[in-house]
C-alpha cells in the first residue's frame, strides 16, 4: 500500500501498533514490524534508559524492519530521564518517535536533529493544529472509542478523523475503534493516512499478556468497557470490572472525590500485575470499544495480512455500489 504514512515512515502497510504501557516490548515490536506494519516500543515500559537500549537492542535482533519507541510526556511531577531516553533513542539508531502526553515542544528540535521523525497523539482538533504548529511531521489522533484517555470532548472517530482531515497539512492516523480491515478502509475513506491499533494487537499470539486476559477480551462486547476518572477530567476507557465498577462508585460519591482517594486502585504497577496474572477484575485494564470485533487471537502476520486483504475487499464492494 502507499500512503503518505508508509511514504514516511517507510513501511509496507499502514497499520501502526499502539505503544501500550506493559504490553509493547520486543516480541510483539518486532513482530509488528516483520509483518509490515510499524511495531512501537514504550520507553516508560523500561525502568531506565539503559533499559531501553537493551530493549531496543532485542528488537533490532528479531526484526530488520522500521520500528519505533513511544514517548509519553508525563506532568511535572516525577519526570523521568527523557533527555537520556532521547539519547538512547538517537545513539540506538531509531529513526521513528511516537509522542504522547504533554507537548513534546521541548524535545522536538532535538529529536529532528538526530534525524527521528515525529508523530505526535492528539484526542482534539485543537490539539493536532497545535502540534502542526511546532512542527511534528504527522499526528495520530485518538476517537472517543479509544482504549486509555480518550480525552474530555467525546469526539467519535466517525467525526474527528475528517474533521482533522480538513485542516491539517500533515498526515493523519486515526486511532480509536480499529480493529478490521474493514475500518482500516473506512478510516482511510475519511482521509487518514493509516491507522493506530492497541486493542487488537493486545490480542495477539505475541502479545505478553497472560491468555486469560486474551481470552477475556475476545468474549468481550462492545458495551464491555467503562469510562473511569470523568470527574476528574482525566477519562479513561478500560475493560469493565469490579474494579472499574469501584472507581465509578467513588467518583460518584456525593461531594466527590480526589484522585488520592482512587489512586490505589488506579495505579500502573496494579495494571501490569493483571496482565501478567490474568486476573481481569484486579486492576483497571485499558481496552478499546472495538474489543466488541475481537473474536480471535491471530499471529501479527495473519492479523495483518487479513487486515489488507479485508481493506482491499471493501473497497472493492464500495466501488461496486456505483452504477456507470
Amino acid at each position: 500500500m502507499k500512503t503518505r504514512i508508509t511514504e514516511l515512515l517507510d513501511i509496507r502497510y499502514p497499520i501502526i501498533q499502539g505503544g501500550m504501557q506493559w504490553v509493547a516490548r520486543s516480541p510483539l515490536v518486532a513482530a509488528v514490524s516483520n509483518a509490515g506494519g510499524l511495531g512501537v516500543l514504550t520507553a516508560l515500559t523500561q525502568p531506565s534508559p539503559e533499559d531501553l537500549r537493551k530493549e531496543i537492542q532485542k528488537t533490532q535482533a528479531l526484526t530488520r524492519a522500521p520500528f519505533a519507541v513511544n514517548l509519553t510526556f508525563l506532568p511535572a511531577q516525577n519526570k523521568p530521564p527523557y533527555d537520556e531516553f532521547i539519547d538512547v533513542i538517537i545513539e540506538s539508531g531509531i529513526r521513528i518517535v511516537e509522542t504522547a502526553g504533554n507537548n513534546p515542544k521541548e524535545y522536538l528540535g532535538r529529536l529532528h536533529q538526530g534525524g527521528v521523525k515525529v508523530i505526535h497523539k492528539c484526542t482534539s482538533v485543537r490539539h493536532a493544529l497545535a502540534a502542526q504548529k511546532i512542527g511534528v511531521d504527522a499526528v495520530s489522533i485518538d476517537g472517543f472509542e479509544c482504549a486509555g484517555h480518550p480525552g474530555e470532548d467525546d469526539v467519535p472517530g466517525l467525526v474527528l478523523i475528517p474533521a482533522a482531515v480538513k485542516v491539517l497539512d500533515i498526515p493523519v492516523v486515526a486511532s480509536g475503534g480499529i480493529a478490521t480491515g474493514a475500518g482500516m478502509a473506512a478510516a482511510l475513506a475519511l482521509g487518514a493516512d493509516g491507522v493506530n491499533m492497541g486493542t487488537r494487537f493486545l490480542v495477539t499470539m505475541e502479545s505478553p499478556v497472560h491468555d486469560a486476559l486474551k481470552q477475556a477480551l475476545v468474549n468481550a462486547k462492545e458495551t464491555d468497557t467503562q469510562l473511569v476518572l470523568r470527574s476528574l477530567n482525566n477519562t479513561s476507557r478500560a475493560l469493565r470490572s469490579s474494579v472499574t465498577q469501584e472507581v465509578v462508585d467513588i467518583e460518584r460519591r456525593p461531594g466527590g472525590c480526589q484522585f488520592e482517594d482512587l489512586r490505589h486502585l488506579v495505579t500502573g504497577q496494579r495494571g501490569k500485575a493483571a496482565m501478567q496474572s490474568g486476573y481481569i477484575d484486579d486492576a483497571v485494564i485499558a481496552t478499546g470499544q472495538c474489543v466488541g470485533l475481537i473474536d480471535d487471537v491471530p499471529t501479527c502476520q495473519e492479523l495483518i495480512d487479513r487486515m489488507v486483504r479485508d481493506c482491499r475487499a471493501a473497497f472493492a464492494r464500495g466501488t461496486g455500489l456505483f452504477i456507470s
